[in-house]
């Protein structure tokens, strides 16, 4: 079983926001694979299952906040006995630029205080990662431009990793992350 969590804020208020690039994969994959996201409002995130290419897959989007991702994860982990090799975390990623994506198989936060979360609850850093580029800006403040709107110039190329995302996590229920990293980190 494979457990992919997309990171981001609960709310129509962060909607399309910078911050919410991990939801808006999920979003996607929920799509592509036919997982109704609205299935199960529990463990603290909104929450699917389904079974995509033989595997049985759930998504989910914890509702806790950035910050508190964690306590979602470890929820879903605990009862579903999700092992950490089977979690895929997507969040977004100040230190890439817009349209890419980057892949790791463990790492710090980095300052991402939903990896801090996340590290904080499954006491690891090591469980895979996809992060979506969303840029940083020279002027506006971090936690301003993290929460801000995409520009349609940006949502655009974030709509691309975004894509490409979605074709990681396919390649991911099949392959070795390994190659997965190798076919989509460039």
């Amino acid at each position: 079983m494979k457990l992919f969590v997309g990171l981001g804020n609960p709310g129509s208020k962060y909607e399309r926001t910078r911050h919410n690039a991990g939801f808006m994969v999920i979003d996607e994959l929920s799509k592509a694979w036919n997982i109704d996201l609205s299935e199960e409002k529990k463990f603290k995130g909104e929450i699917g299952r389904g079974v995509v290419k033989g595997e049985k897959v759930i998504l989910l989007k914890p509702t806790t906040f950035m910050n508190l991702s964690g306590e979602s994860v470890r929820a879903v982990m605990d009862f579903y006995d999700v092992d950490i090799e089977d979690l895929i975390v997507i969040y977004d990623d100040l230190d890439l630029p817009h349209g890419k994506i980057r892949m790791r198989l463990k790492g710090s936060a980095g300052g991402h205080n939903g990896i801090k979360s996340l590290i904080a609850h499954t006491k690891t850093q090591e469980f895979k990662r996809i992060r979506v580029g969303i840029d940083r800006h020279p002027r506006i403040p971090v936690v301003d431009y993290v929460l801000g709107k995409f520009t349609e110039d940006e949502l655009a190329l974030v709509n691309q990793a975004i894509d490409l995302s979605v074709k990681a996590c396919e390649m991911a229920l099949t392959e070795s992350f390994n190659k997965v990293m190798t076919e989509y980190s460039k």
